[in-house]
């Protein structure tokens, strides 16, 4: 079969579509004909190395982290699926995969595709869909009359975090380029702050939580827009302990890893009075079939901005790196 292979860290050409081996379906583990797979910041960020401390892959690997597509074979133990079933899925994060025709997955990370959506829409649905609903509504506890505020609305987390929120009842603020304003206030976003003119702590206060998708400066400005005891959860900012003992399992070394990188972070939001939290999603086939029911009760959707064939995944990851896709970016195996 064809393969998205990642044979060492580095730049765009550590990776190469080349011919690799048929996997086979293990124990607990369907085995997917990929129809799509979606592409994500996290799947470039994998090849320059920035995540060896967390996850360690052995090379050379199939790269990928999300895709649609149709069963092809169960192993033993499989009892909820069956050849032919169209399923979606965020694969394991130390095993990848998803860049290629075909992957085997354990069950317990694949859910049933929304029947509204085709495959390429569902392919770009699951690292996205699970990032914005658990830190919205684990990590943050958004409820009826919350007011948050989510850095970067008009990407492809943020496209989701907005509708989840309002699903929450939550009212909600965003920032956006004026090119990205009309996509974010389409989705629900009931404030817009076009960040090439104005700053969101000149406008914004009294926040009950904060999701940022953005990092650096809009990562520390959010904890000035917060209500005394709120919190801002980030995935653009820097591991702090909980991050090692709650989404990592780590020990203690990565633990005081993290504690020392985040100190200053961590301080900041002291000074504040709120909390900080940097989150890593979990796979998670339930959150999966959560999204899938939302996207069927036309609650939730997903905004694509484009599809490449899969023979153009050097040209998609590309387009995806200058970082001005509004939306989801995706390339089609059949």
């Amino acid at each position: 079969m064809l393969g998205y292979v990642l044979n060492r860290y580095g730049d765009a050409t550590a990776m190469e579509l080349r011919e690799v081996p048929i996997p086979v379906a293990g124990v607990g583990e369907v085995l997917i004909r990929v129809h799509a797979a979606g592409l994500n910041p996290v799947d470039y960020k994998m090849r320059q190395g920035k995540a060896r401390l967390i996850t360690r892959l052995e090379l050379p690997t199939v790269a990928g982290s999300e895709l649609s597509g149709v069963v092809e074979a169960v192993g033993p133990g499989v009892p909820h699926f069956c050849e032919g079933d169209r399923v979606f899925a965020r694969v394991d994060k130390a095993k990848l995969g998803a860049f290629a025709d075909y992957v085997a997955v354990g069950e317990e990370l694949v859910a049933a595709m929304p029947g509204t959506l085709d495959f390429v829409q569902a392919a770009v649905l699951p690292l996205a869909g699970l990032t914005a609903l658990q830190a919205l509504r684990d990590e943050l506890a958004v409820t009826n009359g919350d007011r948050v505020f989510i850095s970067g609305g008009a990407g492809g987390v943020g496209t989701l975090a907005i509708q989840l929120a309002k699903w929450m009842g939550a009212e909600v603020a965003t920032t956006a380029s004026p090119r990205g304003e009309a996509l974010v206030r389409s989705l629900g976003a009931d404030h817009v702050i076009d960040y090439t003119q104005q700053r969101f702590t000149d406008v914004l206060h009294d926040y009950d939580a904060a999701l940022d998708l953005i990092g650096g400066d809009d990562l520390t400005d959010s904890f000035a827009i917060l209500k005394p005891g709120a919190k801002t959860v980030s995935i653009a900012g820097i591991p702090e302990p909980a991050t090692a003992r709650k989404d990592l399992t780590g020990g203690p070394w990565l633990t005081a890893l993290f504690w020392l990188a985040s100190a200053k972070l961590r301080r900041q939001a002291r000074r504040h009075g709120v909390g900080y939290r940097y989150m890593f999603m979990r796979p998670s086939g339930a959150d999966l079939a959560v999204l899938a029911r939302l996207v069927d009760e036309h609650k939730l959707k997903v905004i694509m901005d484009r599809t490449l064939p899969f023979a153009e995944i050097g040209d998609a990851f590309a387009y995806l790196e200058q970082g001005q896709a509004k939306g989801k970016v995706a390339v089609r195996m059949v």
